[in-house]
């Protein structure tokens, strides 16, 4: 899996997005070249800082997502997302 953080800040947190209830997802992407895709469109649509693409293993995310209580969604290559109009916290 992949996920998104900013270039250069890869320990601060990842990208995540916030839902119409207010809470942040993290995306997990299937595919690398999906998650490299939705970072050109952040960083060149929306005015984001360079995006970095990092590699972690489905597993280790997912129990360390359940464990500090993070919501999450896996982007498979099927899927389509489409960067908000805001911007979000990292978490």
């Amino acid at each position: 899996m992949f996920l998104l953080t900013v270039a250069g800040k890869e320990r601060d947190g990842a990208y995540s997005v916030q839902d119409e209830g207010g809470n942040q997802i993290l995306y997990l992407f299937e595919e690398e070249d999906d998650a490299e895709r939705y970072a050109m469109m952040l960083e060149e649509d929306e005015g984001y800082p360079e995006m970095h693409v990092l590699e972690v293993e489905d597993e280790v995310m997912i129990k360390t997502c359940k464990m500090h209580g993070y919501n999450y969604i896996v982007i498979t290559p099927n899927d389509i997302v489409i960067p908000p109009d805001i911007k979000n916290d990292f978490i």
